[in-house]
């Protein structure tokens, strides 16, 4: 378990060393996993957070429509739109280890359901969840987990009947957490209509969250924070 720990953490530190090359640089080579993203609002990081909030499109949107949700209790948001749970892992390091937090809220999957980067087995897309977890737990950062939100459709990629998908991943996170011990954030029963997909007042598009749906996901994150960190 050392060694593999060394071998992630020599990994994570070769994709954060690129970042030295400076932003452009890798835009140029293609900044895959896109570190440069949040490279300089890092920086800026001078008090640890409460909880870093790291996922994807509705993560990243989380923050652009409700900012003042994350001031106002000291988080920070690190979702980069389109982002599979492979690329969250690669700079997870830089954009949730190194802002030391006390807690990191990892909601991650749905992109890789959607096949962003390609085909992807869901027990690989739970094991890059693992290893998130593994790497928070080892650097005293507590993950809370939480379950991908319901879908019934992609309007970028239609016809992949992702509900059944999503309702398996979410057993396997929800799952593991249970037997870690840690908290699992249900997101998807709250939020679910009768499809299993999210109804048109919660996400417009079937996969993103409108503001009343942000709320009810605040609600319940703001509950699962003060269980899990006091806070």
């Amino acid at each position: 378990m050392k060694n593999i720990g060394k071998i992630l953490s020599i990994g994570l530190m070769a994709g954060g060393m690129a970042l030295a090359t400076g932003v452009s640089a890798q835009t140029e080579k293609g900044d895959w996993a896109q570190f440069g993203r949040y490279a300089e609002a890092n920086k800026r990081v001078t008090t640890a957070p409460s909880a870093v909030f790291m996922g994807n499109s509705i993560t990243d949107n989380w923050w652009r429509m409700d900012s003042t949700f994350f001031i106002d209790h000291n988080f920070l948001g690190r979702g980069i739109s389109g982002q599979t749970t492979s690329e969250m892992l690669v700079r997870f390091r830089q954009d949730v280890i190194n802002l030391r937090p006390k807690a990191v809220l990892i909601l991650a999957g749905i992109n890789d359901i959607a096949h962003n980067n390609g085909v992807i087995a869901l027990e690989n897309v739970f094991g890059n969840i693992v290893s998130m977890v593994e790497l928070a737990r080892y650097h005293k950062i507590t993950p809370i987990l939480c379950s991908v939100l319901p879908a019934y459709d992609f309007p970028w990629r239609r016809g992949m009947n992702p509900a059944p998908k999503v309702i398996e991943l979410n057993k396997m996170i929800r799952s593991y957490a249970e037997k870690e011990g840690l908290t699992y954030v249900d997101y998807h029963s709250a939020m679910k209509d009768e499809r299993d997909g999210l109804p048109k007042n919660l996400a417009g598009d079937e996969v993103h969250p409108t503001l009343e749906g942000y709320k009810i996901m605040e609600g319940i994150i703001l509950k699962a924070i003060q269980e899990t960190i006091g806070e």
